[in-house]
């Protein structure tokens, strides 16, 4: 079953005064299953960041449409919006976004509290998800007294509190170094494996390999797909290797 669709997308950016139009995105059309763990790849420019940004309802297309759960996003005004990302989708960013002045279980409540949640609900919701990930002790700590590691797992309970339709992350391990970045991605597949459906924009060939489905964009266009099947983490790592390598040298598929 899709959760989310992606239809003949479009996003075309015009410079100041219009004079020049830069298209970045051309026609991605994919779908996205409940479940599912997909990786997003290209190079810097290739459109990526982009296709994360009107999924996560921040941007809007020029054309198309995105479907999640049979809400077309593209078509909700701004007020709409905000509440839409709000209950519906969960958000994981490479620089953690998490406010100093708050500790991290007020950093991760705090999308409840917009929501208008009671306390009591927000302590039944927060004390699975930090178990899970391994902060119940750190939770009255501040951002800048914790790793890392620790803050990105703050920024991961954030996001899953919400019970999110959908989670997105940018760069998740890009700010991590690879013992944290580790520990994060298996916190990711164990999140992944409890039904959660994740999209994740990397650079990291590593991390792309945890990941059930790789989609490779190029140019604006979804250049090529690979799904993990039976393959270890190991083949899939090889497997993308080679499909970044053709991707650069302009080979076939």
């Amino acid at each position: 079953m899709s959760i989310l669709e992606i239809n003949s997308l479009k996003k075309v950016y015009t410079t100041r005064f219009g004079a020049n139009e830069v298209t970045a995105l051309k026609n991605v059309s994919f779908t996205v299953e409940k479940g599912e763990y997909v990786a997003v790849m290209g190079e810097s420019g290739s459109g990526k960041t982009t296709l994360l940004n009107i999924v996560a309802a921040l941007d809007k297309p020029t054309s198309g449409s995105v479907v999640l759960n049979g809400n077309n996003i593209t078509k909700l005004h701004d007020k709409q919006l905000a509440a839409f990302r709000r209950d519906h989708l969960g958000f994981v960013f490479q620089d953690f976004n998490l406010l100093d002045t708050f500790t991290l279980e007020d950093n991760i409540f705090l999308p409840l509290v917009l929501a208008g949640k009671d306390h009591k609900e927000m302590s039944e919701r927060i004390a699975p998800i930090a178990d899970m990930l391994g902060i119940t002790d750190l939770l009255k700590k501040y951002p800048y007294e914790v790793s890392g590691g620790q803050k990105q797992r703050a920024a991961v309970a954030r996001a899953l509190i919400t019970k999110p339709q959908l989670i997105l992350a940018d760069e998740p391990t890009g700010a991590l170094d690879s013992r944290a970045s580790d520990e994060l991605l298996r916190l990711f597949s164990q999140v992944n494996e409890s039904g959660q459906t994740i999209i994740m924009v990397t650079h990291s060939t590593a991390a792309a390999s945890r990941a059930n489905r790789v989609l490779f964009i190029k140019d604006g266009e979804v250049y090529h797909q690979i799904y993990r099947g039976k393959d270890t983490d190991d083949q899939l790592y090889t497997k993308i290797t080679q499909t970044l390598t053709l991707m650069m040298t302009g080979g076939d598929k």
